[in-house]
């Protein structure tokens, strides 16, 4: 077992308040729980000795031909792990029935199922869970030979392991749990991870047609929740696997997105650029939303809608103002940060990052200039237009470098930045307009790598980090939008087909792709996935006018 696999090297599960990153090995490396915010049982991503996991696995290390393959079924968020052997073929299957309600649940069910299909293969269990980070110690009660309770403070973490043919014995390891045990074809084993409250009841005990059922309810579950799309194009598996993640990077009990599942994974590895980004940025999630509004999805925008009036209404703000730029699931303001020294960080990337001190931050965004007009509220319309305009007027005299002929990242420099790429989004330029379309050329020219798009030169942009960071996807996925507005569509096309190279073996891209093409930074991210909806969208768009007036971009 490699003691960090590739960022990318994971498939995600999740019930819509929680998620699990499980590995092409068989590794359950990251699961906080019961939030995603929580605290973690397993973190072995950010420290293989400390952190914890769980493994379940065929043995195949006297198989040199064996081959591993990981895959999602169709349309769900079931992922399955194969394995393929001289000796046999066999595969886990892990999920986790989707929560979809108003209230906040402290159990929380992470069930793996594994069968053989053909010949006979060995499997491999170990349970090693690290409560808080690895921070806190935890108690081992085996209270029969199939079942294994996990204390830790606050947290209690049940495994239950059951096969058709008998028992599947637990053994015990120190304060952990292993098995071994052989499947032949047509043989299915379960193991189920259920974490609750320290007080809580026990989970019931494990039957086949429980976990059949478990099993149904979440297929149906994604089945039916992805009947609600609109979306006819071009790419509709990585389309439908994207609104999927973003699904599940919401928290249901509140309708808050996250923008990603993780903290702490490298910009660059071994480098300090590793935050936490298990929280709700009001822009970020404002763009999920959209996202998913126009594949057709509304729910969650009114579940947002909820949260966001919430926090209005709340107030005590970290930053003073009346809405800050993010917050915790819950709504909590607070969001402070410590380093986690005891880790080592993915890879030896320190420093380990819980909390984020960002929520003070002042970031400008627009908030219902738009709003107020169309929905007929009550606002001081005259007043923002004033100052909108006179906004625009200051940008465009200002903003414009002649020299570069282009639009700069601000007016006492001719550096450019990738934010630039959202002007014709917002609509502050049309998206053939000829100071843009020369901007475009000029952002081709300085950022642009092999249509990975870089979102400044920290050499020539300091940001106060050391180190650098890989190309950003979500600015990838705008260029290509860009390219597809400005008239361009098969160049878009081609840049969105070579991004699509970049995501890893199940559909997910993490926030930046590094210098080989690896993927780097927290995993998966929310605004990745959301740009490439709308990239699909408006090149959807473009490619039908122009095919069907017969013109070439």
């Amino acid at each position: 077992m490699d003691a960090y696999p590739a960022i990318a090297d994971h498939g995600m599960v999740g019930d819509l308040q929680t998620a699990a990153l499980v590995s092409s090995q068989g590794t359950v490396d990251w699961w906080c729980t019961p939030r995603f915010d929580s605290p973690s049982v397993f973190a072995s991503l950010l420290d293989s000795e400390r952190g914890g996991y769980c493994r379940l696995a065929a043995d195949l290390a006297h198989d040199p031909g064996a081959v591993v393959r990981q895959l999602y079924q169709a349309d769900t968020a079931v992922l399955v792990t194969r394995y393929m052997g001289p000796g046999g073929v066999g595969e886990v299957a892990d999920f986790m029935v989707p929560l979809n309600t108003e209230t906040a649940t402290q159990r929380h069910r992470l069930v793996r199922v594994v069968r053989v299909v053909r010949g006979s293969l060995d499997f491999e269990l170990e349970c090693r869970p690290r409560f808080d980070y690895g921070r806190a110690p935890h108690t081992f009660e085996q209270t029969d030979g199939t079942t294994v309770v996990f204390r830790g403070p606050g947290t209690r973490l049940h495994l239950q392991a059951a096969g058709v043919s008998g028992p599947l014995a637990l053994r015990r390891d120190g304060d952990d749990a292993t098995a071994r045990f052989t499947l032949t074809a047509g043989n299915v084993a379960a193991v189920v991870l259920t974490s609750d409250a320290d007080d809580a009841p026990a989970p019931p005990p494990l039957s086949a047609e429980a976990i059949s059922a478990e099993l149904q309810a979440c297929r149906t579950f994604w089945h039916a929740w992805l009947r609600s799309c609109t979306y006819r194009g071009r790419w509709r598996d990585i389309v439908h696997r994207s609104a999927i993640t973003l699904k599940l990077l919401t928290y249901a009990p509140t309708g808050a997105p996250i923008a990603a599942l993780t903290m702490g994974l490298p910009e660059q590895v071994g480098g300090e650029r590793n935050w936490d980004y298990r929280f709700t940025w009001v822009r970020d999630a404002s763009l999920s939303v959209k996202a998913l509004i126009d594949l057709g999805f509304v729910e969650e925008a009114a579940a947002f809608r909820r949260w966001l009036l919430d926090r209005l209404a709340a107030g005590g703000t970290a930053s003073g103002e009346p809405l800050q730029i993010m917050y915790r699931i819950d709504g909590e303001p607070h969001l402070t940060e410590v380093v986690l020294d005891h880790l080592e960080g993915y890879a030896g990337s320190r420093p380990v990052r819980a909390g984020n001190a960002a929520a003070d931050q002042i970031q400008l965004d627009i908030w219902g200039i738009h709003l107020a007009s169309t929905f007929a509220r009550p606002a001081d319309i005259d007043r923002w237009r004033e100052v909108r305009d006179t906004v625009f007027a200051q940008i465009v005299e200002r903003g414009w470098n002649a020299d570069k002929q282009a639009f700069v990242q601000h007016y006492a420099t001719d550096v450019l930045d990738a934010s630039l790429l959202l002007m014709p989004r917002v609509g502050f330029v049309s998206p053939v307009d000829p100071l843009w379309l020369s901007t475009l050329d000029a952002m081709d020219r300085e950022l642009v790598s092999d249509s990975l798009v870089y979102r400044y030169n920290p050499e020539a942009s300091p940001d106060g980090l050391r180190g650098s960071e890989g190309t950003f996807n979500l600015c990838s996925f705008l260029y290509v939008e860009a390219l597809a507005r400005a008239g361009k569509p098969q160049q878009a096309r081609y840049a969105f087909d070579k991004m699509l190279t970049y995501a890893n073996h199940v559909g997910l891209f993490a926030e930046e792709i590094g210098p080989s093409g690896e993927q780097l930074g927290n995993f998966p991210q929310a605004f990745t996935h959301l740009a490439l909806i709308a990239a699909a969208l408006a090149l959807d768009e473009q490619l039908d006018r122009t095919e069907g007036s017969g013109a070439d971009g």
